[in-house]
């Protein structure tokens, strides 16, 4: 039978009927190697099974394979390893499904650093709920590694989050994480970070995170992801419970993802400039469906599917400085008047709410149990552009603030169907304070109201 390895020694031996290679410059003598070039674990001291009792040979394999550049190769079985520090150009490959690395317990699993490159892949990574210290904030915990791969392995069980990155570029691609007491998937102040094509499942505090502790430029992407149960368990009004979270990033693309049953938001961005949230699937979101809030400049929300939420979408905290977008093409019905938490503001049951300087075009609303659109909140109004949206089966289809000091809005060639309460309704905060504006009986000099059509 021919195995997959090959022995490279000093003497050199006969592989196969053929003279052996020659050794390659620097090489230790009697290094095994598979044939993709990768060192075999098992022949250098690192076996499955025998419990917490090879970290310090795990490591120094490690360290010893990174000097070289050469990918170290886990055949199938359980690995028992603690306080493993992965070296720059650390590649460690398993057999996906069948190589598990189990954390042992007494303080972290992997962490790193400062690196150029760091590879896992085809592995499965499990913390078994482990106490974790002070030291990291992930079961992988990475900081200032430039090019990060993480791929095709499954990552569970960790006591804090999964992947906790920081200043970290890469990919992280085709995972599946699962199980994490607080994040899937946790990045901070990346650095050209690729999150695609991951599986996120059952997380406690939210499922993927890129923040920044300053806002500024990021330029994560995150597209392909499914997510699904993700929890608030440390409670709050968003902090937590989002399935995919924005934090003072900017320029970051979130496209293609489907999520389904959050806490709170599907995609919530907090003062993320210059976002797009476009082509996402979001299910049965407990709080708003996809939010972008607080102090931004400029996002795009287009092309999305909504369907169950307590709010579809808002676009809102201009007096935060958040103005600057377009909602377009997006479908969102089946909303609710109940949210997570007792709501001190405008509440629940709205379809889209916008405030400033914004476009919104060629939506679709159905069965929101408020309003259908809502346009601005007090004053907190300027420069809106409402046209061709369609809003069926809601209270009112449309409630616009009428507070003095509102900015301007345009609402026209609107279609209004099954609004039994009016089509366009001014409002001050809460209170309704005018009958149907929809046929132009009741002027407002910031307001223009034309072409609508009800029924």
């Amino acid at each position: 039978m021919v195995t997959r390895r090959l022995i490279i020694s000093s003497i050199g031996l006969g592989v196969l009927g053929a003279a052996a290679p020659a050794r390659a410059a620097g090489m230790p003598a009697a290094i095994e190697v598979d044939l993709r070039g990768a060192i075999d674990a098992s022949a250098h001291g690192v076996r499955p099974g025998g419990g917490d009792r090879k970290s310090k040979a795990f490591s120094r394999l490690l360290e010893e394979a990174a000097a070289k550049q050469m990918p170290v190769f886990l055949p199938p079985g359980d690995y028992v390893v603690s306080n493993i520090d992965l070296p720059d150009n650390t590649r460690l490959t398993g057999v996906a499904g069948a190589t598990r690395i189990l954390y042992g317990g007494d303080g972290y699993l992997f962490a790193c650093q400062g690196a150029g490159s760091i590879v896992l892949e085809d592995l499965v990574i499990d913390g078994n709920n482990r106490w974790l210290d002070d030291t990291v904030e992930g079961l992988v915990h990475l900081a200032a590694a430039s090019d990060v791969r993480i791929e095709n392995c499954e990552i569970k069980g960790s006591s804090k989050s999964a992947l906790h990155l920081e200043r970290c570029g890469g990919r992280i691609e085709k995972n599946r994480i699962s199980g994490a007491a607080a994040h899937a998937i946790h990045a901070i102040e990346s650095t050209g970070l690729s999150i695609a094509a991951n599986t996120v499942l059952d997380c406690a505090g939210g499922g993927i995170l890129v923040h920044r502790w300053t806002k500024g430029p990021d330029g994560t992407m995150v597209t392909g992801n499914r997510v699904s149960g993700i929890g608030a368990r440390s409670g709050g009004t968003g902090e937590y419970g989002n399935g995919i979270n924005i934090f003072r990033a900017d320029n970051v693309m979130v496209t293609n993802n489907h999520l389904s049953d959050c806490a709170f938001s599907a995609i919530r961005s907090n003062a993320g400039s210059n976002v797009q949230i476009s082509a996402n699937t979001c299910l049965a979101s407990g709080e708003t469906a996809i939010y972008s809030e607080f102090g931004f400049e400029g996002a795009i929300v287009s092309g999305n599917l909504i369907d169950g939420a307590a709010n579809g979408i808002l676009i809102v905290n201009f007096n935060e400085g958040g103005r600057l977008a377009t909602v377009t093409g997006n479908v969102v019905r089946n909303l609710r008047l109940e949210g997570p938490y007792v709501h001190d503001g405008a509440g629940f049951g709205f379809g889209i709410a916008v405030e400033a300087d914004t476009v919104v075009s060629g939506n679709t609303i159905e069965n929101a149990p408020r309003y259908g659109l809502m346009l601005g909140w007090g004053p907190y109004m300027r420069g809106l552009v409402v046209n061709g949206n369609l809003v069926r089966a809601a209270p009112i289809g449309c409630a616009v603030t009428v507070v003095e000091g509102a900015g301007t809005a345009l609402i026209s060639g609107n279609v209004f169907s099954e609004t039994p309460q009016g089509a366009i309704a001014g409002y001050r905060w809460n209170e309704r304070t005018t009958g149907e504006l929809a046929d132009g009986a009741e002027p407002f000099a910031h307001l223009t109201i034309e072409r609508n059509r009800t029924g």
